[in-house]
């Protein structure tokens, strides 16, 4: 038989992770801890399973839980998402949208997909430039929205996913154990760029500037004919390249790069147009 489920529950279990507890939960849900409770035990029971334990005074997630959480929150996203696109007013004019060079390819295309088919009449314009010039120009007017690349994030931004900056090359390359190392680093704006001459440093490992580009493109050229190892996010690497970590980065002595926070910057004041973008951003967060 099948069932439906409601997906006030299901907010419910997301609200009770994310406030560490029922009694923060049914705070941030406007209701009393024992309603909170209930709504939890009545999941339990659709569900046929237990989600939490305890431990102690703590709630913690049971295996079936954690089974749930990934798709609980990509279920309320895609709700969130309908909702706003069958409730939104159609908006006209336009959005520009600034995006730094090592996510445009990779993150971009299905926010603007599901974008044009909620909003068809805005126009997206794109800025591609490194993530320090995205928020300069956010600060000058020049966009209206940034997503940015960068170890922190600045006041006024959320973080909507954390990544790793990892080493790049082509399968069966010998790149990587050259000596000096020869590196594709971006531009001098570029936030990969004083992040891998650190770690190179700190590695003591030589190394030499093959091409300091920050657009993908030649970057990619340089990796794929060989020339060049280069840091990219993980997520970002296309599927014909190899990340170089384990047994290659020990023997080319690869130092380990850190993690990095894809930011939204949505400032107050924006328009309706803007601030739906903004909305579709992060459901596309949500739903990756």
């Amino acid at each position: 038989m099948r069932r439906d489920l409601d997906i006030s529950l299901i907010r419910a279990f997301l609200a009770v992770i994310d406030a560490d507890g029922v009694t923060a939960a049914a705070s941030v849900l406007g209701v009393s801890q024992a309603a909170a409770s209930q709504q939890i035990k009545r999941l339990e029971a659709v569900l046929e399973c237990r989600l939490f334990e305890r431990q102690g005074r703590k709630l913690v997630l049971a295996p079936a839980g954690e089974r749930l959480l990934a798709q609980a929150r990509r279920l309320v996203a895609l709700n969130d998402e309908v909702w706003s696109a069958m409730r939104a007013p159609a908006f006209e004019g336009e959005v520009r949208l600034g995006v730094p060079y090592d996510i445009i390819g990779s993150v971009v295309p299905p926010i603007l997909r599901r974008f044009a088919r909620a909003q068809p009449r805005v126009r997206v314009s794109l800025v591609c430039e490194d993530s320090r010039i995205v928020r300069r120009q956010l600060r000058s007017g020049g966009v209206d929205l940034a997503l940015t690349t960068e170890t922190d994030v600045g006041g006024g931004g959320e973080t909507l996913r954390t990544d790793r900056l990892v080493w790049v090359g082509i399968p069966g390359g010998d790149a990587h154990l050259r000596d000096p190392l020869p590196v594709s680093l971006g531009a001098p704006s570029c936030a990969f760029r004083p992040v891998a001459i650190e770690a190179l440093g700190r590695a003591r490992r030589d190394w030499r500037a093959v091409l300091e580009e920050s657009r993908l493109e030649p970057v990619h050229a340089a990796i794929e004919a060989g020339l060049a190892v280069a840091p990219l996010l993980r997520s970002s690497v296309p599927a014909r390249f190899e990340v170089l970590d384990g047994r290659a980065a020990r023997a080319a002595r690869l130092p380990p790069l850190p993690e990095f926070r894809i930011n939204l910057y949505a400032p107050s004041g924006l328009s309706p147009a803007a601030r739906d973008l903004a909305d579709h951003v992060r459901a596309s967060f949500a739903l990756q």
